[in-house]
């Protein structure tokens, strides 16, 4: 009898357990108790920094896989075991048994990479991070959290850049998850706050002028009919359609027309575009190039953020209504515009996290795709970044002054404490609503 009751005990201890995390798995990346758990991330992190850090592992250890055995799987492990990825009583030893493979998958799941258990190119440039780096990634997010003004009561959409990922959210849970593609290094997706108000099936694609300058004019120089290859049409004054024939592609430079993408399967916004007016211009939307949401790496646009399953996303915003998404499709199959207004617009986040604790209390980091880590450069793992070719600098007429060397990291000030005890409270999130 001892025994079943034990048995039952145990069985209830494991189904809470499981809740318990699947309940925080339901938490979004970005929300109220982001800043309380990055701010841990950030002590953990000092405390492993001041411990001298993690080791760097070789190239040769692109090579290893399960099996595997020597010394460079023996520092792989000491490597995930500073990290957390690797529990601190697992075999000793120099194989790469199953222990090492969960704790490499671990590792790239916070790391946003495929969780292939293996050390590819990738993994290896993310195990060789610093930490001194990780320091100061965490320490930007949290400056970035400070003080953002946005409310994470009922529903929102955030999309995080460096994650390259959106998720929408209602009442402190994510409802769903989505890959995205985010703006290339040369032509960033910008930090805002929006409100969604519509979505459009079948859109018209009005390509910004920077585009018509930098891609548009170039492609016509060297192939005329990239406009009706392209299901383009040139508008003018009026939206009377212009012949490209007419146009003196090789010395135009200020364009006196714009450029429109007809709707179809293969226009630049896929089949349709979530509205959210923002003085940058910027939206989301489908992609007639869905492999890319393949890839690791996703920053490939021009700003805006292409979302998988963006029908999904659409069908959830318009919940309430006529608006399923079997209608949905119904409706873009017409191949016909249509723009449906929301009931009630829907906030919207983009932000840059490059480094936060979930709620599952794994520490994510990604790469500081724009560089906006650190004064010093660029902080990334897998990618460099186009940037513009620097102007030469102007001869100095007086020596010039001895360079500072990189500044130490500082953990972001704490409120102060009134009357503190022993040991100060940790600063509320930043956020002007939470959830109680």
């Amino acid at each position: 009898m001892y025994r079943v009751r034990l048995r039952h005990m145990l069985a209830a201890a494991v189904s809470f357990a499981a809740m318990l995390s699947a309940s925080r798995a339901e938490e979004p990346g970005y929300g109220p108790k982001t800043y309380d758990r990055t701010l841990e991330a950030l002590i953990t992190h000092e405390d492993i920094a001041g411990r001298g850090g993690w080791p760097r592992i070789p190239n040769s250890a692109s090579a290893l896989k399960p099996d595997s055995q020597g010394p460079d799987v023996a520092l792989l492990k000491q490597r995930l075991m500073l990290s957390g990825d690797l529990p601190p009583d697992a075999l000793p030893g120099d194989v790469y048994d199953a222990a090492v493979v969960a704790a490499m998958k671990r590792f790239q799941r916070r790391h946003g990479l495929s969780d292939l258990g293996t050390v590819g190119r990738l993994t290896l440039k993310a195990l060789n991070v610093p930490v001194e780096v990780r320091l100061n990634q965490l320490t930007a997010t949290l400056e970035r959290l400070k003080g953002n003004g946005f409310s994470f009561t009922g529903r929102y959409v955030v999309v995080n850049i460096p994650g390259a990922s959106a998720e929408a959210v209602e009442g402190g849970v994510v409802q769903r998850r989505h890959l995205a593609i985010v703006g290339r290094p040369d032509r960033p997706s910008p930090v805002l706050q929006a409100s969604i108000t519509s979505v459009n099936l079948n859109p018209y694609w009005t390509v910004p002028m920077s585009i018509v300058k930098a891609d548009i004019i170039p492609h016509m120089r060297k192939d005329p009919g990239f406009i009706a290859k392209s299901n383009m049409k040139l508008l003018g004054a009026e939206n009377r359609e212009i012949d490209p024939v007419s146009v003196n592609w090789a010395s135009l430079s200020n364009p006196y027309f714009y450029v429109r993408q007809e709707p179809g399967p293969t226009n630049s916004l896929g089949q349709l575009k979530i509205d959210m007016p923002n003085s940058e211009a910027v939206y989301m939307h489908d992609t007639p190039k869905k492999s890319l949401f393949r890839n690791d790496v996703r920053f490939n646009s021009s700003g805006c953020a292409r979302i998988e399953g963006v029908r999904d996303l659409a069908a959830w915003l318009l919940e309430g209504t006529e608006w399923n998404q079997p209608a949905i499709e119904a409706e873009i199959a017409k191949g016909e515009r249509k723009n449906i207004t929301l009931k009630k617009a829907v906030p919207v986040a983009w932000v840059y996290m490059t480094g936060w604790q979930d709620a599952e209390g794994l520490v994510q980091f990604r790469d500081d795709i724009y560089g906006l880590d650190t004064p010093q450069g660029i902080v990334t793992s897998t990618i460099q970044p186009r940037r513009p070719k620097p102007k030469p600098a102007a001869v100095p007429t007086a020596a010039p002054a001895t360079a500072k060397l990189p500044q130490p990291v500082v953990r972001p000030a704490a409120p102060k404490a009134a009357a503190a005890p022993v040991v100060a409270p940790r600063p509320a999130p930043p956020t002007a609503v939470a959830i109680q």
